[in-house]
């Protein structure tokens, strides 16, 4: 079963920008609001990061941003009820919930993917699970119409041509070893890796991992078909964490957040 939604954001002659945020951070109402900042601002698919106590991925920003959102009680079960508030407010483009793979096996792998169909939501990203041991979840995602998607690194060349086989939505291209964070420079290395990705992979590829400026991005999208935005972006959200937490002030936040994505995207 396709997701039409994804299908719709990735057959694109535009290049895709992927911008994460932590659900819960720094509200649950908040998120809702930056969701649809985002869409506003130019996003093709909204990566939704579920807070985790132990991000073995995810650098400081991000870590810092798991905190607060666990701090305000933030749970995989609430950040799943944020995408219908969303979608009930207008927001169309296709969500994929980011999460370890301990909280979703705690939750119950079957009852994650069905509730996500049910949810509007429409793929995952677990990027602690190898490809060697995804193929149960990957049926469950497809039968459910949900994509299921793959991350393939600079280390994953004798396994890139049955990882981008299998991969559905858009292939995650790693752009360097370690964790998530923003990087000042990226490792020259990457471009010949994304040059392989891309002859192996039919389907888009986006880059992540310390993307965090607008030349960086525009570089990016000229080695692949899109970008992913994380750290940099949760970096802001945690500069107008007050400002997000108050209704009256909320909206001049969102309009900074607004401002920092435009200026990414039309990099």
């Amino acid at each position: 079963m396709t997701n039409k939604r994804m299908e719709v954001a990735t057959k694109t002659d535009q290049p895709l920008f992927i911008p994460f945020i932590t659900a819960g951070d720094p509200s649950a109402d908040a998120t809702i609001d930056i969701a649809l900042t985002l869409e506003e601002a130019g996003a093709s698919i909204l990566e939704l990061g579920i807070p985790y106590s132990d991000p073995l991925a995810d650098g400081p920003t991000i870590q810092a941003a798991s905190k607060r959102a666990l701090q305000g009680g933030m749970s995989l079960e609430k950040a799943l009820q944020l995408v219908p508030e969303m979608r009930k407010r207008g927001l169309t483009i296709p969500v994929i919930i980011f999460t370890y793979f301990n909280p979703l096996l705690q939750y119950g792998e079957e009852r994650f993917v069905n509730e996500a169909s049910e949810l509007g939501i429409d793929g995952l990203l677990v990027p602690d699970l190898p490809y060697e041991e995804s193929e149960q979840l990957d049926q469950m995602c497809e039968q459910n119409g949900l994509s299921l998607i793959s991350l393939v690194a600079p280390t994953s060349q004798q396994r890139m041509v049955k990882i981008a086989e299998r991969a559905k939505g858009f292939l995650y291209c790693v752009s360097s070893l370690g964790v998530t964070g923003v990087r000042n420079e990226l490792d020259p290395r990457v471009y010949e890796f994304l040059k392989t990705v891309r002859e192996a992979s039919s389907i888009p590829t986006a880059v992540g991992f310390g993307i965090s400026s607008a030349e960086q991005v525009k570089i990016m999208q000229e080695h692949a078909d899109g970008v992913v935005v994380g750290s940099a972006l949760v970096n802001v959200i945690g500069e107008q964490k007050e400002a997000l937490n108050n209704e009256k002030t909320r909206p001049e936040a969102l309009g900074i957040i607004k401002k920092f994505v435009s200026s990414l995207i039309s990099s």
